[in-house]
């Protein structure tokens, strides 16, 4: 506990503060209602299922999920710029990133002057390569912001010195990106997502979806640090495969990816850790007056997955009495869903859903788009409650005599 107080948890804290991991999560962060959009729309898939006249929305999603690569490498560079304290080229440095980007993806030309993209890299497909692009860019920028032609105390207008010193680090990103695309044939894009491609195999293997969730919603958040933290690998991984699940299906073949936000989402009952079933214990089983109010207080939050006033408040965070369940429950919540979904027992999804703020229940029916999935629902919640309960009790005799105590000072 001391180790992970004052050794672990700070430098974990650090690195994701650091200005280029802050940059990748603040993109992504921004891009993420664009992927609510494709939410919507899987709703409204649902309703075509049982409504055939019902218009096909699929459209939306094409054009906000599916471009969220796109998205990423303008809003990289544009971020590492302002977080590397250049704010008066980040727009610039976005647009050499979303210029680069399309260089990237290995466009074909016509002889008629017509050039051709694949719609796929685009999307969650070209995320990798649109991570690389946007952080080489800001490499390149907040390189050259060193060196500029035309000074801060020159007469000349602040917005014609910032298009002379930004000419000379663009023409160096395109020049770069056109010799390996257009002169050596290189496809860039294939070989970022080849050189990447253990990690999104790691990930969709049994052991790589289960540490990769225990750490980000369980076992880090117990020491104050966010699931943000991850967010980065967690989305490499599940929003490409979530991608691939949709064409899959569509096409007919058959959906195997497991590793989705999607999937995870069934699990964080409550937020992560299924805490939950601890707030209900809480708000309505505890002793403890000032338990009682925290889990009273948390019940609105916890319902629609917002976990931080229990993780924070109860606490869970830095309380070995009730950081173990929530361990426990890290663990079981990822182990028994991916073998029911590798088993065939619930559908893996196939469609985008990252509306992950509605309550379990209404999430894990429109996700698995069956009655299975509130099955799964109803045993991952009792499971919860068994692993919390025992806790919970030791915790609120604690707390009682803690508020005893507490009392007799006043």
């Amino acid at each position: 506990m001391s180790w992970m107080t004052d050794s672990f948890a700070p430098k974990v804290n650090k690195m994701a503060k650091n200005p280029w991991v802050a940059s990748v999560q603040s993109a992504i962060l921004t891009a993420m209602p664009m992927v609510f959009i494709g939410s919507f729309a899987t709703i409204l898939s649902i309703v075509k299922d049982y409504w055939k006249g019902f218009p096909d929305f699929s459209l939306l999603s094409t054009f906000s999920f599916g471009l969220f690569s796109l998205f990423l490498a303008y809003l990289i560079p544009e971020a590492v710029m302002n977080n590397k304290g250049h704010k008066e080229v980040s727009k610039q440095a976005g647009l050499a990133g979303l210029a680069f980007f399309l260089i990237l993806v290995y466009p074909t030309l016509t002889a008629e002057g017509q050039i051709v993209f694949d719609l796929n890299s685009f999307g969650t497909g070209g995320m990798i390569a649109a991570l690389l692009a946007g952080l080489f860019v800001g490499i390149i920028m907040n390189l050259f912001s060193k060196w500029k032609f035309i000074d801060e105390d020159s007469a000349i207008p602040d917005f014609v010195a910032v298009w002379f010193n930004t000419l000379i680090p663009i023409i160096v990103i395109l020049l770069i990106g056109w010799i390996f695309t257009f002169e050596l044939q290189i496809n860039l894009y294939n070989v970022v997502n080849s050189i990447f491609s253990p990690l999104i195999n790691l990930g969709q293997g049994f052991w790589g979806f289960v540490l990769i969730n225990f750490l980000g919603f369980a076992f880090l958040y117990t020491f104050g640090i966010s699931s943000w933290v991850l967010y980065p690998v967690i989305s490499a991984i599940a929003l490409p495969a979530i991608a691939q699940n949709q064409a899959n299906f569509e096409a007919g073949k058959e959906v195997t990816s497991i590793f989705t936000n999607e999937a995870v989402n069934l699990f964080l009952i409550g937020g992560g850790g299924a805490t939950l079933s601890l707030c209900i214990m809480l708000a309505f089983m505890a002793k403890s007056q000032r338990l009682k109010m925290i889990g009273k207080a948390s019940l609105v939050p916890s319902i629609f997955n917002i976990n931080e006033p229990i993780v924070f408040g109860a606490p869970i965070a830095f309380n070995p009495i009730l950081m173990i369940p929530m361990w426990i429950n890290g663990l079981v919540g990822p182990i028994l869903t991916w073998v029911v979904m590798k088993i065939g027992f619930v559908p893996i999804p196939h469609q985008p859903f990252q509306l992950w703020y509605l309550p379990a229940p209404i999430q894990s029916w429109i996700i698995t788009e069956s009655f299975r999935g509130l099955i799964l629902f109803v045993v991952l919640f009792a499971i919860s409650w068994l692993i919390y309960y025992p806790f919970f009790k030791v915790y609120d005799k604690q707390a009682v005599i803690q508020d005893a105590e507490l009392a007799e000072e006043e």
